[in-house]
């Protein structure tokens, strides 16, 4: 049998791409860089030459989860008004889309111990979002405490963790732009 070579311009994307998908089909407990690689056409040996182990690939993915799930948020921003309550609702309806859009990679961010957070890439994309709540809250309580950010944090974790896991089927089932009504006068009322 005669096997063509792998040649592609961006062999970490590929894998990225690869091991999402994998956590998406088989979860976490079953994750392997075997299977990563099959996924991708590449030998077993590539995700390890790049990525060391099956935690070096889940922390390089998580942190491209950070990065993605930011960019959710952005786009929900962009449309929003730019006064501070509306930037952060428009910012929890991100968090939500990104988990209903990408749930395995949502729960490998939030509930995985598997990703290093203490490494320099995801822990500075993970810090960032965490700053970017920090600041989003201060702009509409500049005397913000402690509880005033877990409040909004929770509220809009929450919501995407019921939703992306399908619970909340009440708010899940409606058209997109009643759901989204609804999702913002939730995260509205944690923001009084």
């Amino acid at each position: 049998m005669e096997t063509k070579p792998y040649h592609h311009g961006d062999l970490r994307s590929a894998l990225l791409s690869a091991a999402e998908a994998e956590l998406a089909l088989r979860g976490i407990e079953a994750f392997s860089l075997r299977s990563v690689a099959k996924r991708a056409g590449v030998s077993h040996a590539a995700p390890a030459h790049h990525f060391g182990d099956a935690n070096g690939l889940l922390t390089a993915l998580a942190a491209e989860g950070f990065r993605q799930f930011r960019a959710m948020q952005a786009a929900r921003e962009a449309v929003a008004d730019k006064t501070p309550r509306a930037q952060m609702i428009a910012a929890g309806l991100g968090y939500v889309d990104f988990a209903m859009a990408r749930p395995a990679l949502f729960r490998l961010m939030h509930s995985s111990d598997r990703p290093a957070f203490d490494t320099p890439d995801l822990g500075a994309v993970a810090t960032a979002a965490y700053e970017h709540l920090r600041t989003a809250v201060a702009a509409i309580k500049p005397e913000a405490s402690i509880a005033d950010l877990g409040a909004a944090w929770a509220t809009a974790h929450g919501l995407a963790d019921l939703m992306s896991a399908g619970r909340l089927h009440s708010i899940a089932g409606l058209p997109v732009a009643e759901r989204d009504a609804v999702i913002a006068e939730i995260i509205g009322r944690a923001l009084t």
